[in-house]
């Protein structure tokens, strides 16, 4: 497990409580004493309590790869690209690799996959993608918690699905991992912007339309991106995408939220201190869509007023125009 954070956190308690061995890399060497004194993440899902006969959390990334079948990266997309260069371009070679990340590598503007995939020379039937919607919140609490594992190999996606499944959590494989990577990326885009209205005093009337164009926006996007027969409907697509929009756990709503009520984004996440990959995806995806040219009025948006510094108030007026 790569990553400190709350999914990371999640995951290690699914994956340790069904019987898996979990190393654990985190950045902070105060947090690994921590958590080896008191067997508590101090920082994230704190009431959570880890055998840590089965889990073994350490600073050394190299030693946790090393030691490990299969690699989840759960770090912020902000951070992937650092966080990986520290490995060995051989070093994932005989592994396995989930990404847990819902987010773009920025500069690159390229799905954490397809960097994974270039970075250590790894086949994609080689790599999955953890679709929601699941909250880490609600896996803390034992919340009933479904999940979808994408990949091009159906059997590595199967595989991971019996490490996660438990009493409380349901997991599925999906063959199109592209489509399920950036719903997740996009869904924050959403999120964010949903939180924006809702900081504005816009009401569930006008977010039940802004989701609604939302899907459409983000089927325009991910069909330019990778065509193929995609059922929307299906949890991984838009239960991922209802959750993150709607849920109280939402960094990105709750960022979002803040923007609209007069926030700088500094300011924001100074006080959220975790990272909303929303405000990440806005840049890399409006970016990849200047070549595409795909109608896309949320996440210009969104956009505009993040890097652009146009009033939120001005923005969603000239947004709601164009909802039907």
């Amino acid at each position: 497990m790569i990553g400190g954070g709350s999914w990371a956190t999640a995951l290690t308690k699914i994956l340790s409580e069904n019987g898996a061995r979990v190393g654990w890399w985190m950045r902070n060497k105060d947090d690994v004493q921590h958590l080896l004194r008191t067997r508590h993440n101090p920082r994230y899902l704190s009431s959570v309590a880890f055998d840590l006969t089965r889990v073994h959390p350490s600073t050394d990334l190299k030693e946790v790869v090393e030691d490990a079948d299969w690699l989840v990266l759960a770090v912020p997309a902000a951070f992937v690209q650092s966080t990986l260069e520290k490995l060995d371009r051989d070093s994932l070679k005989s592994k396995r690799v989930i990404s847990a990340i819902k987010g773009m590598v920025p500069g690159k503007n390229v799905l954490v996959t397809d960097y994974v995939a270039e970075r250590f020379r790894l086949p994609h039937e080689r790599i999955g993608v953890v679709a929601g919607p699941c909250h880490a919140e609600e896996v803390a609490l034992e919340k009933q918690s479904y999940l979808t594992i994408g990949s091009a190999s159906l059997e590595l996606a199967d595989t991971f699905c019996l490490l996660l499944r438990n009493r409380f959590v349901k997991a599925h494989p999906m063959e199109d991992l592209d489509g399920i990577e950036y719903f997740a990326v996009m869904k924050n885009i959403i999120a964010l912007t949903c939180g924006i209205a809702h900081g504005l005093g816009y009401g569930d009337n006008f977010q039940a339309v802004l989701v609604s164009n939302a899907v459409q926006e983000m089927r325009r996007f991910v069909h330019a991106m990778n065509p193929q027969p995609r059922d929307l409907s299906a949890s991984a697509y838009l239960g991922d995408l209802l959750v993150t929009a709607y849920s109280q756990f939402s960094r990105n709503r709750t960022f979002g939220s803040m923007i609209g009520r007069g926030y700088s984004v500094k300011s924001a996440q100074m006080e959220m201190n975790m990272v909303a990959e929303g405000y990440y995806a806005v840049k890399s995806i409006y970016e990849l869509n200047k070549k595409l040219n795909v109608h896309m009025p949320i996440t210009s948006a969104a956009y505009h007023i993040l890097y652009e510094k146009i009033s939120p108030a001005v923005e969603l007026e000239i947004l709601k125009e164009k909802f039907r």
